[in-house]
């Protein structure tokens, strides 16, 4: 099992890299980096539902232009909007 959760940590990595547009690829791609080898093998399941919102949607929550809703705020949402994006 800690293999399969190590390939989806990594998967998921890769994933949030590699969104499609610019910004949600640093934003996300440099959280995830950071953060998803870290979390808990639920936390990793929650940020997999995450990642499979829109990129719009996401951007909005993360610059506070518009709410989380519900259905998406959880403790992986609450850590990636604490995140601070440094460009490094």
């Amino acid at each position: 099992m800690t293999d399969n959760l190590e390939n989806k940590r990594k998967k998921l990595i890769f994933r949030a890299g590699h969104r499609g547009t610019k910004e949600m690829d640093l934003i996300l791609g440099n959280f995830a980096a950071d953060h998803v080898h870290g979390f808990t093998p639920e936390e990793v399941d929650l940020f997999e539902d995450l990642l499979n919102d829109s990129d719009p949607d996401l951007y909005n929550w993360i610059m506070r232009k518009e709410p989380v809703p519900a259905k998406s705020q959880n403790a992986v949402m609450d850590k990636l909007l604490a995140y601070k994006y440094t460009g490094s």
